[in-house]
């Protein structure tokens, strides 16, 4: 299962753009990779963990901007197709080990 964010902030000012990094960076701590600049995803084991991990973004949500959290299934989620400029390319793959600290 995948979790993706998906996210237009404003960053007009020096502010605006400090919050837009940090709302990114936070993203990346938590495990999500990006797969386009306002594009972030990131694999869940569980429905339970997907939720957990939704929960965690809408905690970090910014004041201002557009959010949106979409989930999908590993077989929805390899389906996707991705371009290159012209060339295609496989969509990220799930670890096949989760590493646990």
């Amino acid at each position: 299962m995948w979790i993706v964010v998906m996210f237009d902030l404003p960053v007009k000012t020096k502010q605006q753009r400090k919050v837009a990094s940090r709302f990114r960076k936070d993203l990346q701590d938590a495990g999500f990779d990006m797969i386009q600049f306002s594009v972030y995803s990131r694999p869940c084991p569980t429905e339970e963990n997907a939720q957990v991990y939704k929960d965690y973004v809408r905690r970090i949500l910014p004041a201002k901007g557009h959010v949106r959290i979409i989930q999908f299934t590993d077989k929805q989620y390899g389906r996707m197709e991705c371009f290159y400029g012209n060339l295609q390319e496989p969509p990220e793959r799930q670890p096949e080990q989760l590493d646990l600290f």
